[in-house]
C-alpha cells in the first residue's frame, strides 16, 4: 500500500514539473496534479487491459506507449477538468517528457 502511495506522489511531483516545462499544459496545484495522477493511471490500465500489452510487438511498443500517454493526458482533461487543463501538442510534449523523466526516475513499481 505504501508503494502504492509512493507512486501516486511521484507521479504528482512529475506532472508538476512537467507543467512548468511543457507549453499547453497546467495543473492546478499538488492536489491536481495527484488527483490527474490517479486518474491518468486509471485510464492508462484501463486502455492496457482493453488492448493488452502482449498484442503489441516489441518493436511498437514505445511507439505505441508514447502514444497511448498522450491520449489518456489528454482526455484525463475532460474528466477532471478543473485539475489539468492541455492541449493535444501539450499532451505530446508531456508524454515525451514524461517518458524521458521515466526513465531516470520511475514512477512505475518494478
Amino acid at each position: 500500500m505504501l508503494g502504492v502511495i509512493v507512486r501516486f506522489v511521484v507521479s504528482a511531483v512529475v506532472l508538476l514539473l512537467v507543467s512548468y516545462i511543457v507549453p499547453g499544459l497546467r495543473v492546478a496545484g499538488f492536489v491536481g496534479a495527484i488527483i490527474a495522477a490517479v486518474v491518468i493511471a486509471a485510464l492508462g490500465w484501463v486502455v492496457e487491459l482493453a488492448f493488452g500489452r502482449t498484442k503489441i510487438s516489441r518493436a511498437w511498443r514505445g511507439a505505441i506507449g508514447f502514444i497511448t500517454a498522450a491520449v489518456v493526458i489528454y482526455v484525463s482533461q475532460f474528466i477532471v477538468p478543473g485539475s489539468i487543463r492541455v492541449t493535444v501538442v501539450g499532451a505530446l510534449l508531456a508524454s515525451l517528457v514524461i517518458g524521458i523523466v521515466d526513465t531516470f526516475v520511475p514512477t512505475e513499481l518494478r
